[in-house]
């Protein structure tokens, strides 16, 4: 793992509304992320990771302090840098899967080739690569309706990774699985981290998920409470 920072975050914070509404979503954040990491962040509801991930997505900017991609301010790029970033570099699974019902599986991960540009024989043959690797080309041909929760991730994890990103962004991707299930989906996401080098950013306010990553990040109230393996883990709530 290369050990320069791929994410820089100083100072950040995200403030909602104004005057007696504001919410303050993320407050004083600073946390580096190095290319190639698998990192959680841990966190109850509310406690900002979302909003996080969303800044580290490039899908909204802090309105304190610096994000910085590369060494690249993220708040000081115009949105179509910005969307460029996603398209080439940037990788996102969900909660939920997002899959187009009348697609199958591959038609699924095909879209997401369209934008980049592939005609459409290379986009099947990609799409069968990447679903081949999340581990479910014999299910290619299938609906979302014909697959379960954890075949559909995987669809989805096979999406996020059309466009050959380097960083894979995760919300919550296994809130909608059983446990064995969302722990499959887990380790299919860590064997990606370790075989193509990918950073890869999942935040869970599941506390069994963080039990086994190699680094985690645990939020509470927008802050970052306690960070890799220096600092005490936060209690579990009562």
């Amino acid at each position: 793992m290369d050990e320069t920072p791929l994410y820089e975050l100083d100072g950040v914070g995200r403030r909602y509304g104004q005057g007696a509404t504001e919410v303050l979503a993320l407050q004083e954040v600073d946390l580096r992320v190095s290319s190639g990491e698998f990192i959680v962040v841990a966190g109850p509801s509310g406690s900002g990771k979302t909003t996080l991930l969303q800044l580290l997505g490039a899908l909204d900017r802090p309105t304190d302090g610096v994000v910085r991609f590369e060494g690249r301010d993220l708040g000081a790029l115009g949105d179509g840098e910005l969307a460029k970033l996603r398209l080439r570099e940037l990788g996102f699974v969900f909660q939920q899967f997002n899959l187009i019902p009348t697609l199958t599986a591959r038609q699924n991960v095909e879209v997401s080739l369209a934008p980049t540009g592939p005609d459409g024989a290379a986009r099947h043959l990609r799409a069968g690569e990447l679903l081949e690797a999340v581990g479910l080309a014999a299910r290619s041909e299938h609906l979302p309706s014909q697959l379960s929760g954890g075949e559909q991730q995987r669809v989805a994890v096979a999406r996020a990774l059309a466009n050959d990103p380097r960083v894979v962004l995760a919300d919550e991707p296994t809130g909608n699985l059983d446990t064995t299930t969302g722990s499959e989906i887990l380790a299919l996401l860590r064997d990606l981290a370790d075989r193509r080098g990918l950073t890869i950013v999942v935040v869970t306010h599941d506390a069994t998920i963080a039990e086994d990553a190699p680094r985690v990040v645990h939020m509470r109230d927008g802050r970052l409470v306690a960070a890799d393996d220096e600092l005490a883990p936060v209690p579990a709530a009562s």
